[in-house]
């Protein structure tokens, strides 16, 4: 079980520059270009790395059935993916809760923002390590920091 029975996962978190919430499908186009156009930024993320298998070029449809396959993680309770979205609801960025390999971490945590945003990594990071603090179950979650 990745998160206790009767834990509510959160509907989203609102900062003060983005917001996040659940990754839907209605977020296909705007999810596609975000990352499409970031792959290398992405890439450079902690957790990510030059020989990742994502970012890898997918079309529209292939994108829609990872975002349909997050969705229903996100139903089943086995991962949960969020969108950031800036204040006109642009696609900036994700943030993906799954469970985490191996006995040492009890959550693995990954998130990027395009790059085109790139200011907010920080940011984004800052927040969501906040929120993984007060608002999860998680007591050692894996959320590798910036370098530099």
């Amino acid at each position: 079980m990745f998160v206790p029975d009767g834990f509510e996962p959160p509907g989203g978190l609102d900062a003060s520059d983005f917001r996040l919430e659940p990754l839907r499908p209605e977020h296909n186009e705007r999810d596609h270009e975000a990352w499409s156009s970031s792959i290398e930024h992405i890439r450079t993320s902690p957790g990510y790395g030059s020989d990742s298998s994502w970012p890898r070029p997918m079309t529209l449809a292939e994108n829609l059935a990872d975002l349909e396959r997050h969705a229903r993680d996100f139903a089943a309770r086995t991962g949960f993916t969020y969108t950031v979205l800036d204040a006109g609801d642009d696609v900036i960025g994700c943030v993906y809760v799954y469970p985490a390999k191996g006995d040492v971490h009890d959550a693995s945590v990954q998130s990027w923002v395009r790059v085109s945003r790139a200011e907010l990594d920080p940011v984004v990071r800052a927040a969501v390590t906040e929120w993984l603090a007060s608002s999860w179950p998680f007591r050692r979650p894996l959320y590798e920091p910036l370098l530099g």
